[in-house]
């Protein structure tokens, strides 16, 4: 399961430097469709520590990324409710003087609260990998702090790509996607011999109003 994760961990693939993941907050938020937040419930029941790591509890866990959540997501005020369940699966917290990433792996699970349905059957796996510039100075619990935020700053990504691609919250099928429907719509009523005679004078009616 973290396969790729960890290969990618040792790799040191996909690395970015430590950013504020929170720089945005300050900010009113974009839209997200008719998203807002009903609940954010988190588990750690037995996250897989990687590599050379410190320790972290499942209750340091949850807290945490319960808080960075609770901060980006808050802040929507669509008119449904949607809930989110979050695993956190993997971490790495290197001590100071060890060469190492600092990483943390979530699953993430999105509900729509009236439907009491799942918009994703399979959790989606958020995998953050970072390099903190800072790490001599920072403590345990702040890079754990700092996983977090960029953990919810992902997911945000990943949901808004939802809303485009999936129409997820409201959001509307693509132009490409509705006109390619039309088409294989067209396609299969020729193919099929279920186009009557009188379907091309309703078109040409259509066409000119009448």
């Amino acid at each position: 399961m973290f396969r790729p994760f960890i290969l990618s961990l040792i790799a040191c693939v996909g690395l970015a430097a430590c950013g504020d993941a929170t720089r945005d907050l300050k900010d009113r938020p974009d839209p997200l469709g008719d998203f807002s937040l009903g609940f954010v419930a988190a588990a750690a029941p037995s996250p897989q520590k990687l590599l050379v790591s410190r320790a972290a509890t499942s209750e340091e866990w949850v807290k945490v990324v319960e808080e960075a959540y609770l901060q980006r997501f808050g802040r929507f005020d669509g008119e449904k409710r949607y809930n989110m369940g979050l695993r956190v699966e993997a971490y790495s917290l290197p001590p100071p003087l060890v060469p190492g990433k600092s990483a943390v792996q979530i699953a993430v699970t999105v509900w729509d609260d009236a439907a009491a349905s799942k918009l994703n059957d399979k959790p989606e796996p958020i995998a953050v990998i970072k390099v903190f510039e800072t790490r001599l100075a920072s403590s345990r619990e702040e890079s754990m702090k700092a996983l977090a935020e960029e953990a919810a700053l992902e997911t945000e990504k990943w949901l808004r790509a939802q809303q485009a691609e999936q129409g997820w919250f409201g959001g509307a099928v693509s132009e490409s996607e509705d006109t390619m429907a039309s088409a294989a719509v067209a396609e299969n009523a020729v193919t099929d011999g279920t186009v009557a005679a009188g379907g091309s004078e309703m078109g040409q009616a259509a066409a000119t109003g009448n």
